[in-house]
């Protein structure tokens, strides 16, 4: 296993996120609403080409050296576009743990962001996203624990699939857990899906998280965890991500 170099602090500040990625990416919004309030309640904002180019696209180009710096500038671009566009809503921005090496010091040209556009640092939610098994779990948790304290929220994205799963419960407390699609899709018609979600709901009213369900893409789907106790959702059925603009959702998906 590579050991990842020790954050360079300058006045507390990691002096990498002052070098510049070198190609061009922006943002899209898309809605995370309550289903049982009627209402957006965050915005995920998810990296896209200048032309809607897919994340992929953008995320191809991301070598291990440019991961740091690339992180660094998914943040500021979220928050500068949020403030642009007059968000009201919290702001879900996705990171990989790998790219935060002091939580700390790296968070502080999120903070210079926050304060330069007036986004209030309360409203950001950071995603954790994972693309790999997770080898250094002490470090997630400092993370998750760290960015607590600075009033933070935090979710563990794609949570019942691939490396997200059941046993990061034990060691990390997240405020959110995003269920991922494999176990959504269907769920209206599907009698063990729906059991696994319902233990689910159990197990997050246990441990004191929230739940959100992603990639809805029917209203049967919708329907179904709303009844499970799952109101909070995120898919395609309520919108597709907006390049640089705000969704607005048409009241009849709640119905």
């Amino acid at each position: 296993m590579s050991v990842q170099p020790r954050c360079a602090r300058v006045n507390d500040r990691c002096n990498r996120c002052d070098l510049p990625v070198p190609f061009a990416f922006t943002m899209a919004f898309q809605p995370i609403v309550d289903v049982s309030q009627r209402k957006i309640i965050y915005y995920e904002a998810l990296v896209r080409g200048l032309n809607d180019e897919s994340a992929y696209s953008i995320l191809d180009q991301v070598t291990e050296d440019l991961r740091y710096r690339f992180d660094q500038a998914c943040r500021i671009k979220a928050i500068e576009l949020a403030s642009a566009l007059g968000m009201q809503e919290r702001l879900s921005i996705n990171f990989l743990p790998k790219a935060v090496y002091e939580p700390e010091a790296c968070i502080q040209a999120t903070l210079e962001a926050s304060r330069r556009v007036g986004w209030p640092s309360d409203r950001l939610n950071f995603e954790i996203t994972e693309t790999e098994p997770v080898n250094d779990r002490q470090h997630m948790r400092t993370i998750i624990e760290s960015y607590r304290k600075m009033g933070f929220t935090t979710s563990l994205d794609d949570f019942g699939n691939g490396y997200a799963n059941l046993d990061l419960l034990t060691d990390m407390r997240p405020d959110t857990l995003k269920i991922d699609r494999d176990l959504v899709m269907g769920c209206g018609s599907d009698k063990r899906r729906q059991a696994i979600l319902r233990s689910l709901v159990t197990l997050a009213d246990t441990l004191g998280t929230q739940l959100i369900a992603e990639g809805i893409e029917t209203r049967e789907e919708s329907r179904c965890l709303l009844a499970l106790g799952i109101p909070m959702q995120q898919g395609y059925y309520f919108s597709y991500p907006n390049l640089e603009a705000l969704a607005e959702i048409d009241d009849a998906k709640y119905d």
